[in-house]
């Protein structure tokens, strides 16, 4: 159980005066920089918020692809590379579901823009 503020509370609050009221101020060399860090606590914002469950099963599903393991995805790559689940083979449709759904997870924290303008946006 979080406090409140939660952390991506509180990284939401100090990117707002980071925004609006420091980088007003800054001079004009600083100010590309002062927008990464902010780019990047809203990054870190979205990733505290990210949904547990939704990142457990897209695990599970590159599990029940590649077996009992301690990285999944690092094994789920490396069938990737060998031909594992190329088109034709049996899990095939599983492989690419899964790599829609971490694709779609990915892009929920690092691009949530980039995921609404994509045709490959999940299902409404």
């Amino acid at each position: 159980m979080h406090e409140q503020p939660d952390g991506a509370a509180l990284l939401e609050a100090a990117r707002g005066v980071l925004l609006e009221e420091l980088l007003p101020h800054l001079p004009e060399g600083l100010r590309f920089a002062a927008r990464m860090v902010a780019n990047a606590m809203a990054i870190a914002a979205r990733e505290a918020r990210q949904d547990g469950d939704q990142q457990a099963k897209c695990l599970a599903a590159v599990a029940a692809l590649t077996g009992p393991g301690d990285a999944p995805l690092a094994a789920f790559a490396k069938a990737i590379r060998a031909g594992g689940f190329d088109p034709g083979t049996p899990q095939h449709a599983a492989a690419a579901a899964a790599l829609m759904d971490l694709a779609r997870a990915r892009c929920t924290v690092s691009a949530p823009k980039a995921l609404a303008e994509s045709p490959f946006r999940a299902a409404e």
